[in-house]
């Protein structure tokens, strides 16, 4: 029981992978610049989560779905991959978006 969110996080990774190489959005077309964008996003919100934590606005009471390994106290293992899917899926909506909806000159 305890696996089950980071199950579902890395099935979700795992879809939006399968999305990216059928359309060559993001690390498919350009992988280098793709992990920079994730890797910055990914930072800022660890930092944000960490402020809260600090601050006492994030408190994780833990859940029977995750797992009780901490990065530090109440920063769940599961966070990070949380924050990757956040910035991926972020980063291919915003590029699929605009290869949509591309403006004619």
């Amino acid at each position: 029981m305890q696996w089950l969110y980071l199950i579902g996080l890395v099935i979700s990774i795992g879809g939006l992978l399968m999305i990216d190489w059928r359309h060559k959005l993001a690390f498919f077309k350009f992988p280098r610049r793709a992990a920079v964008t994730i890797g910055i996003a990914m930072s800022l919100f660890i930092i944000w989560d960490l402020l809260g934590i600090h601050a006492g606005v994030f408190f994780s009471g833990g859940s029977a779905y995750s797992l009780p390994f901490m990065i530090v106290p109440d920063f769940p293992i599961e966070e990070l991959f949380f924050l990757f899917l956040l910035s991926y899926v972020t980063l291919l909506l915003y590029i699929g978006l605009r290869k949509r909806w591309k403006p004619t000159s």
